[in-house]
């Protein structure tokens, strides 16, 4: 028997706020300064949905620690002046929260200071003030389901009761993974075809969110 929803929990970057687009636009800037050219796809695929310290594994692997280090500095610098040029919610983000009555909670892979930064500079952090989990509370990022798992403990919630809403490969993994419904938002960079799999329920507009819930 499928337990009623009791808990939503959303990723930040490219659901709540719309940085994917800048991180992908950055990571390709910094692959060609650095030596490694990447493709838009390919960040996607290799980074988005990844916790920085996954993302370091990845470069350090490919160029070495000192310019894995360089890349993880120069990242946050670029990603934060870029975020501060402008930065929006995803599109039909705020009416989908309105419209939402069940308890939220974030879970991203980014740090807490990255959120405060993004989430703040948009008009969501006090949205989520208090429920807000991140990968480098946990041992294993996306795709393990160390993430989900701890934010529906820290929420009080049985992970049977937990739908995440997610627009990466690694975090519908994730979900899968923690026993929880994930719903894959398709409207950013991440092709639907990425997202699909059991358990989830894949989107294009985020207005569409609420109702999508109420019919699971």
């Amino acid at each position: 028997m499928i337990k009623p929803i009791e808990l939503v929990i959303f990723d930040c970057d490219g659901v709540l706020v719309d940085s994917e687009r800048i991180a992908v636009r950055v990571q390709v800037a910094l692959g060609a300064e650095l030596g490694w050219p990447l493709t838009e796809s390919e960040v996607v695929g290799r980074f988005i949905g990844r916790s920085h310290a996954a993302i370091h594994e990845q470069v350090a692997a490919r160029l070495g620690a000192d310019t894995a280090a360089l890349w993880s500095e120069r990242f946050e610098r670029l990603h934060r002046e870029a975020v501060d040029k402008g930065l929006a919610p995803v599109d039909g983000l705020p009416e989908a929260l309105d419209a939402l009555t069940l308890p939220t909670c974030v879970a991203s892979s980014g740090s807490h200071d990255k959120m405060r930064h993004t989430l703040g500079s948009t008009g969501l952090y006090e949205r989520f003030a208090g429920r807000i989990y991140s990968a480098t509370e946990v041992p294993r990022g996306k795709p393990a389901p160390d993430l989900f798992l701890h934010a529906a403990r820290q929420m009080g919630v049985d992970p049977a009761a937990c739908v995440v809403v997610e627009d990466s490969g690694p975090g519908v993994r994730a979900a899968r993974a923690a026993g929880m419904r994930a719903f894959g938002y398709a409207g950013g960079l991440t092709p639907a075809e990425l997202l699909e799999g059991p358990d989830t329920t894949v989107f294009h507009d985020m207005r569409k969110l609420p109702a999508l819930i109420a019919e699971r």
